[in-house]
């Protein structure tokens, strides 16, 4: 049985996490892809989609479209950003499953978790802008204004990030003074 088998079946939150960011990873490549295919599919469709919502919203413009669209482009990119979070913090579960977590590699991976939140928020101005540009033209029928914009919660995760990646590159030079000096 590997190490890292092994570390996984004596420490079954170890486990879990995997499983989690394996579905969180499955998760935001479905999303990528029902977004990318949704765009052309939206325009395509634009003179069925225009009769529905007529009926719903009638004073419906002509920007609709391209506001929608460049919602999902930014929902694209924002769930590309947080695959690769996921990515980067199931590498980190791995090695903390071998055995062996404070390693210059993991400080770096925490230091790009922490830039790729701060992308996060930033990805959520423009998204809640064109939230509200959606709310407006459906008369506020649409409640696509609360999407979006800058989380305290966000802010903190990405603080307390750098300042574990610190933790992380201290503790693995701690370990390689001690490892020279043995």
């Amino acid at each position: 049985m590997t190490s890292t088998m092994h570390a996984l079946t004596r420490d079954p939150l170890l486990a879990i996490a995997k499983g989690m960011l394996w579905f969180l990873m499955g998760a935001m490549a479905l999303a990528i892809g029902a977004c990318l295919v949704a765009i052309p599919a939206m325009l395509a469709f634009q003179n069925e989609i225009s009769a529905e919502m007529a009926k719903e919203m009638p004073l419906l413009l002509p920007q609709f479209y391209w506001v929608v669209s460049g919602i999902l482009v930014l929902a694209a990119v924002l769930c590309g950003v947080l695959f690769r979070i996921f990515q980067l913090l199931k590498r980190i579960v791995g090695t903390v499953g071998d055995g062996d977590p404070f390693v210059p590699e993991n400080a770096r991976r925490l230091t790009q978790m922490a830039w790729l939140s701060l992308v996060v928020q930033l990805l959520g101005l423009p998204l809640s802008a064109l939230g509200a540009l959606i709310n407006k033209i459906g008369k506020g029928e649409t409640h696509l204004d609360s999407i979006g914009g800058i989380s305290g919660n966000g802010l903190l995760l990405m603080l307390i990030l750098f300042i574990l990646a610190r933790v992380f590159r201290k503790g693995a030079e701690m370990r390689a003074e001690l490892e020279g000096t043995v």
